[in-house]
């Protein structure tokens, strides 16, 4: 199983999180030709080496034209300062506590402000350049970028939306955010999406994420680190507080993460293959810098009464994994498809149906998932979530596999592949591929049944 890991130890902002990505082998260019499909004005990005304690890795700045950037890096706090031309006042912050960028939404006449990434020192604002959700939206609907980037797209924009929504008291489509921050925001997100769908891992992992502590300054007074956004979004998630005094996790970074991550964890058995270092801005007591890895399960050893995987000397496998079941009486036919649909997709092996008789002389169904032990989890959280069940039971099964071979015939209808299959050395049987006689069957207008036979007699 091919799984991508954050190791967010320092949190994680959106510019940190591309940085990372590249690090871990995204051509640059992809990443700009795919961003360009939003036909979305007004930006470039630079990517540069850098280094945070010693730790070299990849840095990306979005830039955005016509907009003066200061960094003060230095620990504890930045020079912030920004223009309100449509409210007829001028702010000026200095973020001594904090290291932050201010993000500006708005909320119908109202000013609101979630801290992110350090990018804009100098904006002005109007309201004339204001996107919401749905302006955000068809941008991204309106590209030619694949169905599944806008789909990842806009689940994270709404994750930072609900965000924003609950915590001002707004509904999603009240929640404005300026023009700079709109396409920071598009860029860090979309280009986030981009290259998760490049990467097309299995699984998608994290450890507990840190949010760093203590109060940043905004227009309003002092605000407490995380800002209210980030720490709606990540409800339910494992964070850890107060590593250093000022936010390392920004509403953006957060959106990522919950909506990507299928599991959140900081004890992991991982063999490590790559892994790449997204730089931030500020050289800090810990190393600011995001790690992610492209790791795969261990096996898990043998003394622990947890072994997956062993393969004997003829070749053949030793399995062991799980089965899950429950029993229902009071579900609706009609749904046994999709929750089947849904534990195929989430990683099940296999799974049936059996008709029984419960109590009573009840007719009722029992449902068998049959799963590796990684996905136990997931297995459960579906037939609860989806069906009638109240409990189930799991147990674990041992499976023998045969040795099994993959090999290209050419046939009348071209080429085919067959499975065979070996015990003790011995080749003892062979079987067409389901999927292949089904297009060709369709594909000459004759039945399935015919093809298998064609095929058999021709191999």
């Amino acid at each position: 199983m091919k799984i991508l890991y954050y190791d967010c130890f320092s949190g994680i902002s959106g510019d940190m999180n591309l940085g990372a990505l590249l690090d871990l082998g995204i051509e640059e260019k992809y990443l700009i030709d795919e961003l360009n499909k939003l036909n979305l004005d007004g930006y470039e990005i630079k990517v540069s080496r850098d280094s945070r304690k010693g730790i070299e890795g990849t840095k990306v700045d979005v830039i955005l034209q016509g907009h003066h950037h200061c960094h003060d890096d230095v620990e504890g706090g930045h020079h912030h300062l920004h223009n309100d031309v449509e409210d007829g006042h001028h702010h000026s912050h200095n973020d001594v506590e904090g290291e932050h960028h201010h993000e500006h939404t708005h909320t119908d006449g109202e000013h609101t402000h979630g801290t992110t990434e350090d990018k804009h020192c100098e904006h002005e604002h109007n309201h004339d350049n204001q996107r919401n959700l749905k302006d955000i939206q068809q941008i991204i609907e309106s590209s030619v970028l694949s169905a599944k980037v806008k789909e990842l797209s806009m689940k994270m924009f709404m994750k930072v939306a609900e965000a924003e929504a609950k915590v001002h008291g707004k509904t999603l489509y009240e929640v404005h955010f300026h023009e700079v921050g709109a396409v920071d925001s598009i860029v860090d997100i979309v280009g986030a999406a981009i290259c998760l769908d490049y990467l097309n891992v299995d699984k998608i992992m994290s450890s507990s994420i840190e949010l760093g502590g203590g109060f940043v300054k905004c227009a309003h007074g002092l605000i407490p680190v995380p800002a209210p956004a980030t720490v709606e979004i990540l409800k339910g998630i494992p964070v850890k507080l107060g590593a250093v005094p000022f936010e390392t996790t920004t509403p953006t970074g957060a959106a990522i993460l919950a909506a990507n991550v299928s599991e959140f964890k900081d004890d992991n058995n991982f063999i490590v293959n790559k892994i790449g270092y997204g730089i931030g801005n500020r050289d800090t007591r810990i190393p600011n810098v995001l790690r992610v890895m492209l790791v795969e399960q261990a096996e898990k050893p043998i003394n622990e009464n947890k072994l997956t995987r062993v393969s004997t000397a003829e070749g053949d496998e030793e399995i062991f994994e799980q089965i899950i079941e429950c029993n229902m009486d009071d579900m609706n036919s009609e749904l046994y498809e999709y929750v089947i649909e849904r534990l195929f997709n989430a990683g099940a092996l296999d799974v049936y149906l059996t008709p029984i008789i419960m109590k009573k002389g009840r007719p009722s169904v029992k449902i068998s998932v049959l799963c590796g032990e990684d996905k136990i989890e997931k297995m459960k959280e579906i037939l609860f979530r989806e069906t009638t069940t109240f409990g189930v039971r799991s147990f674990r099964v041992h499976k023998t596999k045969l040795q099994r071979k993959f090999i290209k015939k050419n046939t009348s209808y071209g080429e085919v592949t067959v499975k065979e299959a070996y015990y003790n050395g011995d080749k003892i049987k062979s079987k067409l591929e389901y999927e292949e006689c089904k297009e060709i069957a369709k594909s000459i207008g004759e039945s399935i049944s015919k093809v298998y036979d064609k095929l058999r007699n021709e191999i």
